[in-house]
């Protein structure tokens, strides 16, 4: 599978970073590729433009991982691979984007670019704030 892997240091420490990043609700306040998130009955749903998805995250844990996995109605699921590392007193957030079977390179590419979006957007709240 073509993947692309995408970063952005956050001029945050790892701590906050991951801390943010590790509660699925705020996906929500920077994650609009994702849609509309909300949790339903302790599971998390994502409401796109390619329909209704299950959104799995996760558990937090002490390596900055923040994969999550997204379940099309009637699709195999995504594998979303994510991390947060340390870069000195910063955070380095890295995504991977892997381009799936049947998706034209177009809709690669459109994706690509709301990832490249979604992340500017998390690097502005953060340093915006004081978390």
């Amino acid at each position: 599978m073509k993947s692309q892997t995408v970063s952005i240091t956050i001029a945050r420490p790892l701590e906050e970073v991951y801390g943010f990043l590790s509660v699925p609700a705020n996906f929500k306040k920077w994650a609009a590729g994702l849609g509309m998130l909300d949790e339903h009955d302790g599971e998390w749903f994502a409401q796109s433009p390619d329909g209704r998805m299950k959104v799995r995250f996760t558990a937090r844990n002490s390596f900055g991982v923040l994969d999550h996995f997204l379940k099309p109605e009637n699709a195999e699921e995504i594998y979303v691979p994510m991390r947060v590392v340390a870069n000195g007193a910063a955070s380095e957030v890295v995504f991977t984007l892997f381009q799936q079977p049947s998706m034209p390179d177009a809709e690669f590419a459109r994706d690509l670019k709301l990832v490249r979006t979604d992340l500017s957007s998390l690097k502005d709240i953060l340093e915006s704030t004081s978390n």
